[in-house]
């Protein structure tokens, strides 16, 4: 089951006000195929990622949720939308319109046209900036996170890479498996194997790396995070 705060035909209504108080160009229907499709799409793409996270505001006991007074979740399911209206009709302006709506509302910096995977969370939001790098399902971010290229290079992700508030990620990095960055780190031009916790030292302030035999990212899921390369196959949630 899949409950929302809001009937859909209201959703998708606040969200055309939404884009009509910010851009009163009147460019767009609310009737327009490339915002009623793609808002379906979304929707449907929201429903999948959701019902993966085992934070009960998102799945709980067979019913998934969504709000759209849950800024977290709002802010993955604009994100979806911007990436459904560029995939299905490469509206750039549209596109263009919800990246901006996302960012001014919740302070994530993701284009639409970025590659994002199927099941990921963005906790907390504001200052978030996530490239066009390679990512992969179960990815985790929270506030303050960057991840971004140097020298036109991005970083290539696992499954399962979890990201602590104000870390960082960029260049030439392949980052392994069920991989934990740690608060304020900075991993730059960087291989990581699978199962690292990278971290930056209270005391010290220099960069270390431990083994771990469960990742971070695991505490937001409520089914195992594949690793060594295995895929991940749409199996049943775990409640």
């Amino acid at each position: 089951m899949f409950k929302l705060s809001l009937p859909a035909d209201d959703l998708q209504t606040y969200i055309f006000n939404q884009l009509g108080h910010f851009y009163p160009d009147n460019r767009l229907s609310p009737k327009d195929e490339r915002f009623t499709k793609s808002f379906q799409q979304a929707l449907e793409r929201t429903e999948y990622c959701f019902k993966h996270v085992a934070l009960k505001a998102y799945h709980n006991e067979g019913t998934t949720f969504f709000s759209h007074l849950h800024s977290d979740q709002y802010s993955l399911f604009l994100w979806f939308l911007s990436n459904s209206v560029w995939r299905e009709f490469e509206d750039i302006e549209l596109a263009s319109k919800l990246f901006n709506l996302n960012k001014t509302l919740n302070g994530v910096i993701c284009m639409y046209d970025a590659e994002m995977p199927n099941i990921f969370l963005i906790l907390h939001g504001g200052g978030v900036v996530l490239g066009k790098a390679s990512y992969n399902d179960f990815f985790v971010c929270c506030q303050g996170c960057t991840v971004g290229a140097v020298k036109g290079v991005y970083p290539v992700l696992g499954k399962g890479v979890a990201m602590a508030p104000q870390s960082t990620i960029v260049g030439n990095c392949i980052v392994g498996d069920h991989t934990t960055i740690g608060n304020q780190a900075l991993l730059r031009n960087t291989n990581l194997s699978s199962g690292s916790l990278y971290y930056r030292h209270i005391d010290t302030g220099k960069h270390e790396i431990q083994l771990k035999d469960q990742p971070w990212a695991q505490s937001f899921f409520n089914v195992p995070i594949p690793r060594n390369g295995e895929s991940y196959e749409n199996k049943n949630c775990i409640d």
